[in-house]
């Protein structure tokens, strides 16, 4: 992941409040093998790639030696009709990745690819999650490379940084039983912006700082470098506070950013979407005061549009 501090992006008088992910330049889409004969087009190329391995549990049997590394399936896809580049799940093996410097988005059509090679098509179970806790159940992906839709489970425009994937056990003979896995990619990835609430609105407010908004105006300044721009915004509170307070004030603050960028980017293909979300999903414990900083934010994820 590539990043920049406060104090690039905003100015020294904030430096040490938040760190904003970007990229060096604006992505560009790229054609991939998928591994069965055909291509795979992502719009925004590599960035698209889950990046990390949170967890993973082999099947039994589990492969051959060798072959039950879980950062083969990390990046774009490797796999060139060999025995490498990609990690076997193993009969019932569970894999878990994130997306930490993108995020999954759900969009019109498609929003995920998971790239399964080999000569077998051997079918996972996918479900996704936006802390890695609480899980939402997609459904049977059928193997080979598919394209998979996950709006019939979750709202339109709705982010997700983790995906969990288990074999069904279908195909558990051989050096490679389970699913093969090369690859998963988000067609809908997004740079990710986090924003500590402290700078955008004082305590128990849903306005705007004024000189959250001198901020705010250069991001908006990043985005003019897209043709059109969908935004996706989501507030987020600590657990101080009564569930219903922390909700509606985690809506209004979405709402907030969400009216900024629309006046501001007036004029551009623009597609906004924002959520509140309460105290749902921390990033800290809300035990400690730095914590519950770190959990008042706004989350904002930016994708070009078409």
């Amino acid at each position: 992941m590539r990043h920049t501090d406060i104090k690039w992006f905003l100015g020294a008088g904030l430096s040490i409040l938040f760190v904003i992910p970007f990229f060096a330049q604006t992505p560009v889409s790229k054609t991939y093998d998928n591994g069965r004969g055909g291509k795979v087009t992502l719009p925004l190329g590599d960035i698209s790639f889950a990046d990390e391995v949170v967890s993973f549990q082999v099947g039994d049997p589990e492969p051959a030696n060798g072959y039950a590394n879980p950062k083969e399936a990390l990046g774009p896809p490797n796999w060139k009709g060999d025995t490498s580049g990609f990690v076997t799940l193993g009969c019932g093996g569970t894999l878990i990745l994130k997306f930490t410097d993108n995020a999954l988005v759900n969009i019109e059509g498609p929003d995920l690819y998971v790239f399964e090679v080999g000569n077998l098509i051997e079918p996972t179970l996918l479900s996704i999650s936006k802390d890695g806790k609480k899980w939402i159940e997609v459904g049977k992906i059928k193997g080979g490379t598919a394209a998979v839709d996950i709006g019939d489970s979750v709202k339109t425009g709705e982010k997700f940084n983790y995906v969990k994937l288990t074999d069904l056990k279908l195909e558990c003979e051989g050096l490679w039983p389970g699913a093969d896995i090369d690859a998963v990619a988000a067609i809908g990835a997004g740079m990710q912006i986090n924003l500590n609430s402290s700078i955008l609105f004082t305590t128990g407010s849903f306005v705007l700082k004024p000189e959250a908004k001198a901020e705010l105006q250069k991001v908006v300044q990043q985005l003019k470098d897209y043709v059109g721009v969908q935004v996706v915004i989501e507030g987020h509170t600590d657990n101080i506070g009564s569930v219903s307070v922390n909700q509606v004030l985690s809506e209004k603050r979405a709402k907030a950013v969400n009216d900024f960028f629309e006046t501001a980017l007036k004029g551009k293909r623009l597609k906004m979407t924002y959520y509140g979300y309460g105290d749902q999903y921390p990033v800290a414990s809300n035990d400690t005061k730095q914590g519950q900083e770190k959990n008042r934010r706004v989350e904002l994820v930016i994708l070009p549009l078409k």
